[in-house]
Parts: C-alpha cells; sequence; structure tokens
C-alpha cells in the first residue's frame, strides 16, 4: 500500500482536529495560516487537503471568511452512486436496477417498525400525499417523482434517524439522476397511487406483515419494468409488431 501524502496526512489530521475539539456544521477551523504552523506543513499541502475535505463536504471555504466545518451531507456519495449507475448503464449492466434493490432491502427491512407505533400526524401526512397522487394521476396521467419521493421520506419520520433519512434520499436522488439520462418507462399512476394507498392502510392497522408485503407489491413493479427483458420475450414482440425493451430496461416513472 502507497505511504499518504502529505496533503493526505493532512486531511487526516484536520478530521482528528474536527472531532477533538467537538466542531459542528457551520464552525470555524483555524486558518490557513495557523493550520501551516499546526502541522508543520507548506500552503501548498494545507490547501490541497483542505479542497479535498471540501470535495466531500468535510469543510466550506468561504473566500474572504474563512474555513468552517461543511455541512457533512452525502450529496458526494449521491453523485457517486449516480455516476457508477449510468456507467453501468451505458455498458448494458443493470445499474439503476441494482440501486433498486438496494433501496428495496432498506425499505422493506424499515416498515415493519413503522408500524409499531406511527403517530397520527405523520399517517395525516401519508394520506394527504396519497390524494395529491391521485389528483396528478387524474390532472397530469402520471404520478410526478416529488411526490412518491416526499412519500417515501415521510414513510420513515417517526423512526426519528436522520442519517436513515439521509440514506433513503439518497439513493433517490441517484436514481433520479440515472433517470434525467433514460427513456422513462410508465406504471399506470392507477396502479401507483393504490399500492401507497395499500402501504398507508397496513401501517394505520399497525400490520407489520401486511405493510412489508405491500411493500415489496411495491416494488415488484418496479423491478419488472427494469430487469433485462429475456431475449425470447424481446424476438416475440419484434415477431408481433410490438415494442421490444432493451436490455436494462428503462426508469418507471414513479418508484
Amino acid at each position: 500500500m502507497a505511504r499518504p501524502t502529505m496533503a493526505q496526512d493532512i486531511e487526516r489530521r484536520i478530521k482528528e482536529l474536527i472531532l477533538e475539539r467537538r466542531l459542528g456544521p457551520g464552525d470555524p477551523l483555524p486558518t490557513e495560516a495557523e493550520l501551516m504552523e499546526l502541522f508543520s506543513a507548506g500552503r501548498v499541502s494545507v490547501r490541497e487537503a483542505l479542497k479535498a475535505l471540501q470535495a466531500v463536504n468535510a469543510v466550506e471555504i468561504r473566500r474572504g471568511f474563512g474555513t468552517f466545518v461543511g455541512s457533512l451531507s452525502l450529496s458526494p456519495f449521491v453523485e457517486g452512486l449516480a455516476f457508477r449507475a449510468a456507467v453501468r448503464h451505458g455498458q448494458g449492466e443493470p445499474g439503476l436496477l441494482e440501486l433498486m434493490k438496494v433501496r428495496e432491502a432498506l425499505e422493506t427491512g424499515l416498515i415493519g417498525p413503522v408500524t409499531a407505533g406511527v403517530p397520527a400526524e405523520d399517517l395525516a401526512v401519508l394520506r394527504g400525499l396519497v390524494a395529491t397522487m391521485e389528483s396528478e394521476a387524474a390532472r397530469d396521467g402520471r404520478v410526478a417523482r416529488a411526490t412518491d419521493r416526499a412519500f417515501h421520506l415521510a414513510l420513515y419520520s417517526s423512526l426519528d434517524n436522520h442519517l436513515l433519512s439521509e440514506v433513503l434520499d439518497a439513493f433517490w436522488a441517484a436514481m433520479d439522476r440515472v433517470r434525467e439520462d433514460l427513456d422513462d418507462g410508465h406504471q399506470d399512476p392507477a396502479v401507483t397511487c393504490a399500492q401507497h394507498h395499500e402501504i398507508v392502510e397496513a401501517v394505520a392497522a399497525a400490520d407489520g406483515v401486511r405493510a412489508v408485503r405491500a411493500m415489496r407489491t411495491h416494488f415488484d413493479g418496479i423491478r419488472s419494468r427494469l430487469e433485462p427483458q429475456p431475449a425470447s420475450a424481446a424476438a416475440s414482440g419484434a415477431a408481433s409488431g410490438g415494442p421490444s425493451a432493451p436490455a436494462s430496461a428503462s426508469a418507471p416513472a414513479s418508484a
């Protein structure tokens, strides 16, 4: 394993400094000159370390004001996931399907605990979002991604886990980034609305088994539109004059 460069060593030490001083997002860090003195390092190495930390939102450099602890958001993680999925999709591999499977594992694993004690106000929010979906379906012939995304985030808010919310939203954002370059397939909006309605009612009934089943049914529909179509089915579709889906089928309008 190659030895870390001076900049990489300073990057590690700045992280340690943040932890040792119990600093949080927005808190000021020592100036560039102070870091140079503290670490007995040159200006170039300190700047390189700060830029690397800025790239992952660990620090924020405000020109003319100084350097601060960054937002620590997962946006670099989102970019990495989206880029990986896009590259794999471009190679004819199921990059988007892989993202969906991770989301499915997270959501089906978490829906049970949600049913144990979801607050009435959360149920009201979820039912309101389903009503919005139904309005969108009637008006536009599709459910807006933003509404679908809001539903899935609101569904787990009662778990009061900020990191979980960020991770779930990161997978949503990554899938959306990849979808921007794809020709979206459209699920029947009536099916989308019915599936989300069933999830809410299972949660309201505090029925964990029913809720998991409803969530799996929801993801089954997504998976069917993302999995590569067998060559025999594609050939059959072409022979009958019907459309044939390419490998790594395009993404659905809603998930």
